[in-house]
Order: structure tokens, then sequence, then C-alpha cells
């Protein structure tokens, strides 16, 4: 799979509200790892409901979040939420150049992809 390109790594900063990592260049796919596990956790422990939310709207498949929650998970859950939300940004992106993009004239713009 590719890198993440900087208007997905911006979609996932804008939907997790994630902190600025300082600079201006969008951070790496490293640097975007640690800040999704930093604010999931936060999510995990203060809103639930609202992190399930933002995976759905994400699209992440309801079953691999529940194996990313449970007790048998090799990984912390933070961290295996974190690396579902960019593997599927890595297969929307994927799917995305395969289909290429549909002219969309008269779709507002932040309807698009």
């Amino acid at each position: 799979m590719s890198e993440l390109s900087q208007q997905t790594t911006r979609h996932i900063v804008q939907d997790f509200e994630l902190a600025d990592p300082g600079g201006e260049a969008a951070p790496s796919e490293a640097e975007l790892y640690q800040l999704l596990c930093d604010r999931i956790s936060w999510l995990i422990e203060h809103n639930m409901e609202y992190l399930l939310s933002l995976l759905y709207r994400n699209d992440v498949a309801e079953r691999k979040i529940h194996d990313a929650l449970s007790p048998l998970c090799p990984d912390p859950a933070n961290q295996a939420l974190a690396k579902l939300v960019l593997e599927r940004q890595k297969q929307r992106m994927e799917t995305k150049k395969q289909y290429g993009s549909q002219p969309s004239d008269g779709v507002d713009e932040e309807l698009k992809w």
C-alpha cells in the first residue's frame, strides 16, 4: 500500500481533531499514527460513543473494531484502532486511484472525495 496523501492526512487530522504536530508540513505517517493513538486513547476513556461514530464515518468495519477492542487482540486497543483507520484510508485511496474520479459538476466541494 502507498503512503497517505496530504488530502487524506488532512481528512484524518480534521475528523479526529488532532493537534498540529508543529510546522506547516503535514505529519509523516508515523507521526500521524502516534497522534491517532493518543487521541483514540483519550476517546476510549472519555467519549467512547464519539469514537465509535468517528470510526463509522471513516468506514472502518464493525467486525474489525470489535476485534481491536477484544482482550484477545495482541495490540492495545488504541494502537489497533489507529492501524485500522490508517489501513482503511489507504484502501480508500487505492480504490479511488483504480476507479478514478467521476465528474461531479454541481456538487459542493466539501462533499467531493
